[in-house]
C-alpha cells in the first residue's frame, strides 16, 4: 500500500508539473507587465546587499593581538600533540626530559618514578616525579603556567630542552580535553616545605591561573612531581611510551628509571655507571654563526660601549689581536663609539667577519656520551653477539658546535629465529636493520624518513662491510644501528622535536661515523667468514684422509696410523684459521707481534651465550666438522682392528721381501 501511494504521489505531482509547463507563458507575461508598473508607479524598492562592505575603521577594530598559547591551543599538532597516541608520549617526554636536566645540573644521580593510570576508556593520569633540586616557589605558576618561558632559550649550553614550551603544553593539552587543571609539589631539601599548586593557563594573556596553593607533607626529601590528567590512548610496541623509557635508559645509563604502567607491572632500568656527565658550560656566539640582523640587535642590546670591547667580550674565538684587525678592515678603530656606528658600519663589519678565519668554538659546552657509556647501555637493551661505539671529534654548523656518537649492536637474538632455532623458511629471511635516532640524549621516534640521521643510514653502502642493502633501502641483517647528535642548538624540523634537519656537515659527520663502525663490523665479518671457509675445507681433508691412507698401503707398504696423523697435521696447517679465536673486543688471539687497533671500542659476546642456532650460518661450521672428525676416528680405528684380524687368520705363506 505504501508503495502504491508513493506511486500514485508521484503521477500526481508528475501532472501539476505539465499543467504549470503549459500555463507558464501565460502567468510570466501577465506577472512582468504587473511588476513594470508597479516599478513605474514606485511601490517596487530595490533589494539591499546582505552583507555590508568593511571599511578601515571596522577593520581597524577587529585587529587584536595573538597570545602564543593561543595560538598553540588551536595548532597543538605542531608541539606533537596529533592523536591521542602521540599526545601521552610526548607529555611523558616533556616530563622525563625536564627531570634528566634538572637532576644532572643538580649534580645528582637521576632517580625518575613514571607512572601512568587509567581512569576511563580514553582517559590517563600521568604522574613523573624526579629526586632533582627542587622549584622554589615564586618560579612554579610561570615554569608550568606559561609558555616560552625557561632558562635554556637564550644560552648557548647543551640540554635536552629548548624552547621552554614542552611542560607547559602538556599541561594545557590536559586543562583542553579534560577541564582539569595541573597539579604540581616541589620541595627544595630536606626540612623545607613542600608547595603544592594545581594550575590552569589563561590562553588569552599567556599567564597561569592559580586554583590552589598551600603547603602539604611529602615523604621525600626533595624533587619534583606533576600530574596531569587527559585524554589518550595507551598502546604498545613501536612509538610507545615503554619504548620511549627502554630507549632513554640505553642513552643515559647513569639514571635509574621505575615505570609502571596502567596494567600495573613495574618495569625498572638501574643504572650501571657510576659517573654522571661533564657538566657543561654556557659559551657566547661564534661571528660565524650569527646573521646581520642579529649583529645589529647585539650592537643595540650590548653594555659595552666601544667596538673593540664588543667584539672581544660578546662574540667567542675573537681576541683583541683579532678584533682590531676586524675594525682596521672596517675602516674603523677600536675605540670607536657604537652609538657612531651606522647599519653600514654594521654591515661592513659583518662581511669582514664572514672573511675571516677563526677558530672553531669551544666543545666544552657540549657533553657527549661516549663510546664506553653507548656499549653499557646497548649491552642493557638489546641482545646482540657484536657490539661496536664510536665519538666523532666535535664539529661546526652554522657557528654551532656539534658532535655525533655513533652505535652498532649485530647479530645474537636480533634475528627472526628463536633460541632453539625454530622458524618457518619464510622466517629465516632476515630482518631489517633498525635505525635509533637520539638528540641530545632524548630519543626520536617519529617523522624518521625526514631525519638526517636514517637518510645518512639509507645513503651508506652497506654492501662493503659484509651486509646485503637493496637501493635506497636500509641493510637486510640482523643490525642495529645508533646514532646521538649533541649540540647546544639541535636544528629540528618542528617544534615537536621529532628530526634533525639536513645540513651537509650534520650528514659528513654521521657518514663518517657510520663508516667508522662500518668498518669494524666488516672486518669482524670477514673474519668470521674465513674462520668457516677453512673449517669447512678442514672437514672435506678428514672425511677423505682414510681413502687416502687405504690406497697408499694398497700401493706401498706404509704405517697407517703415521700417515694418518701426518696428514692431519698437514690438514691442521693449511687451515689454521679454522682455529682463529676472538677475545672480548673481537680482537684475534694469535702468537703474532702487532696490535690490531681497528677494532677498538667493541664488545664480542660468545656464541655460545647470545647467538642462536641457526642464526647465522657463516658460524655453524667449526662444531659440525669437530663431531664429524671425531665420528669418522672411531670408524677408521675399528676398521683397521678388524683389517689386522684378518690378515693374521689367512697367512698366505709367503715371505715379503724387505726394502732396503
Amino acid at each position: 500500500m505504501e508503495d502504491q501511494r508513493a506511486g500514485g504521489a508521484c503521477l500526481d505531482s508528475d501532472i501539476t508539473a505539465q499543467t504549470d509547463i503549459q500555463l507558464q507563458p501565460q502567468t510570466s507575461i501577465s506577472s512582468s507587465v504587473e511588476t513594470l508598473t508597479r516599478i513605474k508607479a514606485g511601490k517596487v524598492s530595490k533589494k539591499k546587499s546582505r552583507t555590508s562592505r568593511a571599511s578601515a575603521e571596522t577593520m581597524a577594530k577587529q585587529q587584536r593581538e595573538i597570545s602564543i598559547s593561543e595560538f598553540f591551543a588551536r595548532n597543538r599538532h605542531l608541539l606533537g600533540f596529533d592523536n591521542k597516541r602521540k599526545a601521552l608520549l610526548t607529555s611523558v617526554k616533556e616530563a622525563v626530559d625536564n627531570a634528566l636536566d634538572a637532576c644532572e645540573e643538580g649534580g645528582v644521580f637521576p632517580e625518575i618514578y613514571l607512572e601512568i593510570k587509567q581512569l576511563a576508556e580514553d582517559r590517563f593520569r600521568m604522574i613523573c616525579r624526579d629526586n632533582g633540586p627542587g622549584i622554589v616557589k615564586a618560579q612554579i605558576p610561570n615554569i608550568f603556567g606559561k609558555l616560552l618561558y625557561g632558562s635554556k632559550f637564550h644560552r648557548l649550553k647543551m640540554s635536552r630542552g629548548q624552547q621552554g614550551i614542552g611542560i607547559s603544553a602538556a599541561g594545557m593539552y590536559g586543562l583542553i580535553t579534560t577541564g582539569k587543571p595541573v597539579s604540581i609539589i616541589s620541595r627544595t631539601g630536606k626540612g623545607k616545605p613542600a608547595h603544592h599548586y594545581k594550575l590552569a593557563i589563561d590562553t588569552k594573556k599567556n599567564k597561569p591561573d592559580i586554583i590552589a596553593d598551600k603547603t602539604v607533607d611529602v615523604p621525600w626529601d626533595r624533587g619534583t612531581e606533576i600530574e596531569i590528567e587527559m585524554v589518550a590512548s595507551y598502546n604498545k610496541g613501536r612509538q610507545s611510551v615503554a619504548e620511549y623509557i627502554e630507549l632513554t635508559a640505553i642513552a643515559n645509563p647513569h639514571t635509574t628509571i621505575v615505570f609502571k604502567g596502567p596494567d600495573k607491572k613495574v618495569v625498572e632500568y638501574l643504572r650501571n655507571v657510576d659517573e654522571l656527565p661533564e657538566q657543561t658550560e654556557e659559551i657566547k656566539p661564534h661571528p660565524h654563526g650569527v646573521e646581520l640582523g642579529i649583529l645589529m640587535k647585539m650592537v643595540k642590546e650590548t653594555s659595552a660601549k666601544q667596538l673593540g670591547a664588543f667584539l672581544s667580550g660578546e662574540f667567542s674565538r675573537v681576541s683583541p689581536k683579532i678584533a682590531k684587525e676586524v675594525c682596521a678592515k672596517s675602516g674603523l678603530t677600536q675605540r670607536t663609539w657604537l652609538q657612531s656606528v651606522g647599519p653600514s658600519d654594521i654591515e661592513k663589519i659583518y662581511n669582514v667577519l664572514q672573511e675571516t678565519k677563526l677558530r672553531a668554538p669551544s666543545t666544552n659546552c657540549l657533553a657527549p656520551i661516549g663510546a664506553e657509556a653507548i656499549l653499557n647501555g646497548l649491552l642493557k637493551g638489546i641482545k646482540a653477539e657484536f657490539y661496536t661505539a664510536s665519538t666523532r671529534p666535535p664539529a661546526v654548523y652554522r657557528g654551532n658546535p656539534f658532535q655525533i656518537e655513533v652505535g652498532m649492536a649485530f647479530g645474537g637474538q636480533l634475528g627472526s629465529l628463536d633460541n632453539n632455532g625454530n622458524g618457518d623458511e619464510k622466517s629465516k629471511q632476515p630482518p631489517t636493520a633498525r635505525v635509533i635516532r637520539f638528540a641530545n640524549r632524548v630519543p626520536l621516534l617519529y617523522q624518521q624518513s625526514g631525519c638526517c640521521t636514517f637518510k645518512s643510514v639509507v645513503d651508506t653502502k652497506w654492501n662493503n662491510y659484509g651486509l646485503s642493502q637493496s637501493r635506497s633501502s636500509l641493510p637486510q641483517a640482523p643490525f642495529v644501528v645508533l646514532i646521538h647528535m649533541a649540540s647546544v642548538w639541535v636544528p629540528f624540523t618542528s617544534e615537536s622535536k621529532e628530526a634533525i634537519a639536513d645540513y651537509d656537515e650534520i650528514r659528513k659527520e654521521i657518514k663518517l661515523g657510520l663508516s667508522e663502525c662500518g668498518r669494524r663490523l666488516g672486518t669482524y665479518i670477514r673474519r668470521k667468514k674465513k674462520r668457516s671457509h677453512f673449517a669447512q675445507r678442514r672437514d672435506v681433508f678428514h672425511r677423505y684422509i682414510h681413502e687416502i691412507v687405504e690406497s697408499c698401503r694398497a700401493m706401498t707398504v706404509c704405517n697407517k696410523d703415521d700417515l694418518r696423523n701426518a696428514l692431519s697435521d698437514l690438514a691442521a696447517r693449511a687451515t689454521e684459521a679454522a682455529d682463529m679465536e676472538f677475545d672480548d673486543h673481537g680482537k684475534i688471539i694469535a702468537k703474532r707481534k702487532g696490535s690490531d687497533s681497528e677494532m677498538d671500542n667493541t664488545i664480542v659476546l660468545g656464541e655460545s651465550e647470545q647467538a642462536p642456532p641457526g642464526q647465522m650460518e657463516l658460524f655453524a661450521g667449526d662444531d659440525e666438522s669437530v663431531t664429524e672428525r671425531k665420528v669418522r676416528a672411531k670408524k677408521s680405528k675399528k676398521k683397521s682392528k678388524k683389517s689386522k684380524g684378518a690378515k693374521n687368520a689367512k697367512p698366505t705363506g709367503k715371505k715379503k721381501k724387505k726394502r732396503k
